[in-house]
């Protein structure tokens, strides 16, 4: 699975399924969450996610991707920040691992994620980046993705996304 860092919005990635950083409810709010329900047509996805009921952190759902390039939306809950001593690096990860196993069942071959929890939800944008990067390379964990967007809407994000790219798969001097 090849792993990509851009830059841009993730409601226009060419790919076969977007991650939603939803809310447990599925409700649709700010951020990333309410960009994703306004591209994807509100009314629509809002039917689709009260049919899904709702989600735990750390796991993943998808429906239908509407009006969006991708066909579909997996949506996932990420863990609010409580300063590192709630299993939250834990939880993270498995929002990317479960997010693969989904897009792996619906057949999907690329896969665009957004910075989950980094916003409202405070997890600390460098250690998001690196949780992100060290859990999607290991080779067991795709089965037919074969191509993982990280898509950050900021400088910041896409800087961090490479700096962790880079040093989890360093191999040293040749």
């Amino acid at each position: 699975m090849r792993i990509e860092a851009v830059q841009g919005d993730i409601t226009k990635e060419g790919v076969d399924a977007i991650v939603n950083a939803a809310n447990s409810s599925l409700a649709g709010g700010g951020g990333v969450d309410g960009a994703i329900h306004r591209a994807a047509g509100a009314s629509e996805l809002h039917q689709a996610c009260a049919k899904l009921g709702t989600l735990a952190p750390g796991d993943a759902k998808a429906t239908p991707g509407f009006n969006l390039n991708a066909k579909w939306i997996i949506h996932t809950v990420g863990p609010i920040w409580r300063g590192g001593f709630s299993r939250e690096a834990e939880i993270l990860a498995s929002c990317y691992r479960r997010c693969v196993k989904v897009a792996n069942e619906l057949g999907a071959k690329s896969l665009a994620f957004p910075a989950i929890s980094t916003g409202v939800y405070g997890y600390p944008p460098d250690q998001a980046a690196r949780t992100a990067v060290s859990t999607l390379k290991d080779p067991d964990l795709a089965e037919l993705v074969e191509l993982v967007k990280l898509v950050a809407f900021d400088e910041l994000t896409f800087r961090l996304y490479q700096k962790s790219l880079l040093d989890c798969f360093h191999l040293g001097p040749s």
